[in-house]
């Protein structure tokens, strides 16, 4: 039986196929609808214009606004933080990256990279000083990881730091950093006789530089720079001081990366929409598209996909909720998720046909965002063999 002897099914939702807003909380969709609101007022109508231009402006105005609805490292405790669940936070991922991977990206770095280093290894004077004022928007952060030559294994990195007498001097250079050059405070991290350690650097170091990298064809509406350290001196107390070796950037890495897993599903979900309407109102051979066999087959295939996306996430959360959530299970949604939603902006494409390449429809931003997606915070190829070696037991990245 279906149901029981009596019962009336809810109708079907369209937007909602599988019902899982029935597993989201009052205060869940609070938070998913505060965060959907503000993304519809303050990118949504921009955000085309921005990615055009290259450029995201008000940047400075924009985190201080996410501030104040909670999303800046809202799934932190203390400190001005909301304290919000995973799941919360993934909700909030969505909605974000569903009106601009660039803004979602913002968040991410901000929260999940930066912030989340000096919560979880920073000293207490190091919480006190930054935390409060980036929960509110205040002060924009970075994570400094990548770099011009290792990105995939971070082991190589030759950003060096150096003790010299109580203070540290750093040299190196990272690439690809996601608000490098608006930000107020940098964790960088750096090879040093002990280890590799993280550093909280104050941007306005001598010595520091961020400039902005330029000609990007993805994440247009984002701020993109490398970041230079040419013997930028720090005291004693700039190290994080409770981790030491690649678990301190990993973990903040996996920690970003669970907001991914949501993300991608946020511009897919743009995508799916913005392709139901126009199969809907777009006509050829005297009818909707929408009304014939091949269009409404992608349909369903974009929507299988979209909504099974959307519960792997909810699963994740809700494990990393109760403090269960491996490193493995993360790469099994980054690796699926974000795979996934390029191909349903890609049949989106197909069914826009040409106007599947204008900036009048999301479908192309997303799908170029997404390209970026897929490679950042863990590349294909290598979620895939974080999975082989947990599949096997046996490790292929050497």
């Amino acid at each position: 039986m279906s149901s029981s002897p009596g019962s009336v099914l809810p109708p079907f939702d369209p937007s909602d196929p599988l019902g899982i807003d029935d597993l989201l909380t009052d205060e869940d969709l609070a938070v998913r609808d505060t965060v959907r609101g503000w993304a519809g007022d303050r990118v949504l109508p921009y955000v085309a214009e921005w990615y055009e231009k290259g450029e995201l402006p008000g940047i400075r105005e924009l985190a201080r606004e996410l501030g104040g609805i909670g999303a800046l490292g809202m799934s932190l405790t203390g400190y001005g933080c909301a304290g919000a669940s995973a799941v919360q936070y993934g909700l909030a991922c969505l909605e974000l990256e569903a009106a601009d991977s660039g803004i979602r990206s913002l968040v991410s770095v901000q929260g999940s990279l930066a912030m989340y280093a000096i919560h979880r290894f920073g000293s207490e004077e190091q919480k006190q000083t930054w935390l409060p004022r980036m929960a509110a928007g205040e002060v924009i952060g970075c994570f400094g990881l990548t770099e011009p030559d290792h990105g995939s294994d971070p082991a190589g990195m030759r950003t060096r730091a150096k003790k010299d007498g109580s203070d540290w001097v750093l040299d190196g250079r990272k690439m690809w950093i996601t608000n490098g050059s608006v930000a107020g405070v940098a964790v960088v991290w750096a090879r040093t006789e002990d280890g590799i350690r993280g550093f909280v650097v104050p941007t306005d170091a001598p010595g520091f530089s961020a400039p902005e990298i330029k000609h990007k064809w993805s994440l247009r509406a984002s701020v993109t720079s490398e970041l230079v350290l040419d013997g930028v001196r720090l005291p004693a107390d700039a190290v994080l001081p409770e981790v030491v070796g690649l678990k301190g950037p990993l973990s903040c890495l996996s920690h970003a990366r669970y907001g991914i897993v949501w993300g991608a599903m946020g511009a897919a979900r743009a995508c799916f929409e913005t392709a139901v309407d126009y199969a809907k109102s777009r006509e050829q051979f005297g009818r909707p598209i929408g009304g014939f066999q091949l269009t409404q087959a992608k349909l369903a295939d974009m929507a299988v996909e979209l909504h099974k996306g959307i519960l792997l996430a909810h699963h994740l959360g809700r494990r990393m909720d109760a403090g269960r959530l491996r490193p493995e299970q993360v790469s099994f949604g980054k690796l699926n998720n974000v795979r996934e939603a390029i191909e349903i902006c890609r049949t989106a494409r197909t069914i826009l046909g040409a106007n599947g390449i204008s900036l009048e429809y999301p479908v192309m931003r997303h799908a170029t965002n997404l390209e970026s997606v897929l490679t950042y915070e863990g590349t294909v190829e290598m979620h895939q063999l974080v999975l082989g070696k947990a599949l096997t037991g046996l490790d292929a990245f050497r």
